[in-house]
């Protein structure tokens, strides 16, 4: 049941180009900004749109070379919920599960009965009689999952499935759905713009940015060594670029910062997080090598913390409490300094070449 992708998809004056495979049992998320190719990737995998060079393959079958094979989106074994859901409205919902399996060749009376069991599975049986006008976004999410899932695919497509459910109802259905990948035999690609479905929900994370694959790997490995600033900026971390050499690292964008790493040389990385950047009316005393100056730039609320922007050398972003920011009286153009121990600068060299290859489902961490 595993999917292979090996090839370039052209769509006007845009190409993607993807290598990578994916295994059974795993949940795989695919991220990244508008326009980067992620819905030009759903349409490949699912049929809808043919691929130019390479091949595509499901369980060692061929489903498109981009020259004499192209299996039709019906005989694919692919189910796909895609971000509206696309429920047909003049159907009940015990019809629009059970099109799937219809359009697959199999009888009115069996399709029936495999929809009637996925809805139970998905415990919505209750709603077999309604039609998609008449139950809410959530029930809709759920009906879309069981009338992709009655087919029995060996993948499982997911175009933004949450994007259009309000806060509160996204996070009982984001928990749901987790329940029921879990026991999914096959393996899911999870398309998606929200970093937090990747990290509560995918066992890997793919990054497309303009149409190539910037980074793949765990939630975790993303998070500890993200490759590009946008990964940075998903993760919730900053990422400085500059030259290592003897214990220091001398910014492409200005500073110089203290690592630990003193055998790093070269062309490098590092990760700040925004709970290890301290804030100071004054330049501070203590144990900290890296201290500077800095503007605050912007304040936003994030959960329990307030994270600040400072613009300096380098501009990073730190994570306080709405106490300190309130004694401080941090607003737009405060001065502040800034300090940042060594032990908590992640540094590596640049260039470092990503996962290719997607295990089985493992630890989400």
């Amino acid at each position: 049941m595993s999917l292979n992708l090996d090839c370039t998809v052209t769509r006007g004056d845009f190409t993607l180009t993807v290598t990578a495979v994916f295994e059974p049992g795993t949940v795989v998320a695919i991220l990244g900004p508008n326009g980067a190719g992620k819905s030009t990737l759903v349409r490949a995998i699912a049929g809808l749109h043919p691929i130019d060079t390479g091949s595509i393959s499901i369980n060692g079958r061929v489903v498109d070379d981009g020259e004499a094979t192209l299996v039709p989106a019906h005989r694919r074994s692919v189910g796909v919920v895609f971000q509206d859901y696309a429920l047909f409205p003049h159907l009940s919902v015990l019809d629009n599960v059970a099109f799937g399996p219809r359009s697959r060749g199999a009888g009115r009376t069996v399709s029936s009965a495999r929809a009637l069991e996925t809805l139970r599975l998905l415990g919505v049986a209750d709603l077999a009689g309604r039609k998609p006008g008449e139950i809410s976004g959530g029930q809709a999410q759920r009906v879309a999952l069981a009338r992709a899932l009655a087919t029995s695919p060996d993948v499982l497509l997911l175009d933004e499935p949450l994007a259009a459910l309000d806060v509160e109802t996204k996070e009982i259905v984001r928990a749901e759905l987790q329940t029921q990948l879990e026991s999914f035999a096959g393996c899911v690609v999870h398309i998606t713009h929200d970093p937090l479905d990747a990290l509560l929900l995918a066992d890997r994370v793919i990054v497309l940015e303009n149409g190539i694959v910037s980074q793949d790997g765990t939630p975790a490995e993303l998070s500890q060594r993200p490759l590009t600033d946008y990964v940075a900026t998903l993760m919730g971390v900053t990422l400085l670029r500059g030259e290592a050499a003897g214990g220091t690292l001398t910014l492409a964008g200005g500073g110089v910062l203290n690592i630990v790493d003193h055998d790093l040389a070269g062309p490098a990385l590092a990760v700040v997080r925004p709970e290890s950047v301290t804030l100071h009316l004054t330049r501070p005393e203590g144990s900290a090598r890296n201290v500077w100056q800095g503007n605050v730039i912007s304040l936003q609320p994030s959960h329990d913390r307030i994270r600040v922007l400072v613009d300096g050398e380098p501009s990073v972003v730190a994570a306080i409490t709405p106490e300190a920011a309130a004694d401080m009286r941090l607003a737009r153009g405060t001065g502040v300094w800034l300090s940042l121990k060594s032990l908590d600068l992640q540094t590596f060299p640049a260039g470092g070449a990503s996962h290719v290859g997607i295990g089985a489902r493992g630890d989400r961490g």
